[in-house]
């Protein structure tokens, strides 16, 4: 049921306006978790596709206790998958197909995304056939592929996880993780 409530929301956005500016972060409710919710989405180009993130929003601060908790290398491990958010599993859905990173992916069928952290090496952003499941355990069987991500280090502190989409209007654009004090980003295009 879960499966087919994530297909069909993220179905509904992009029959909306295909062709509009980027839209706003839209709330989304969890089916069960304590971290806000939200949907991201943006417009490749003049005329080009939409692309949609939808994914749960943790904060460094656990909610139980209130105290800052370490991100990288503590709450998300170095080295193991996660589920790049919380609650639900990340959803990606793009109108055409995409080339993200290397990764074809198909318009109009989601995928599920995921992050495999590393401390001394290269960071990976998993695309998955896995969909509509919550965030863990991250089955890495179901992986359509692996893709580097480019590490950054922010200014500013920021304290609830962090996914944007950056358009390009050329075309294409940045995905982007960001956390804590650091970023993670990867390139995508449509695929022509």
């Amino acid at each position: 049921m879960r499966k087919l409530t994530a297909v069909l929301f993220l179905a509904s956005l992009l029959a909306g306006p295909a062709f509009a500016a980027d839209m706003p972060a839209a709330k989304v409710a969890s089916s069960g978790g304590v971290s806000p919710h939200e949907t991201i989405s943006t417009t490749l180009g003049r005329g080009g596709p939409r692309v949609t993130i939808t994914y749960g929003r943790p904060f460094s601060k656990d909610p139980k206790s209130g105290a800052i908790r370490k991100v990288w290398g503590t709450l998300v491990p170095w080295e193991k998958a996660w589920r790049l958010g919380s609650d639900e599993a990340t959803t990606i859905i793009s109108e055409q197909p995409l080339d993200l990173g290397g990764v074809t992916i198909e318009g109009g069928k989601a995928y599920t995304l995921y992050l495999v952290p590393s401390e001394n090496g290269v960071t990976k952003l998993a695309i998955s056939t896995r969909i509509g499941k919550w965030g863990i355990p991250v089955d890495e069987t179901k992986d359509l592929g692996r893709v580097d991500m480019k590490k950054d280090t922010l200014d500013q502190q920021i304290d609830e996880l962090t996914l944007a989409l950056q358009a390009n209007p050329a075309g294409g654009g940045i995905l982007k993780v960001m956390w804590e004090n650091t970023q993670y980003s990867v390139a995508f295009a449509v695929k022509k």
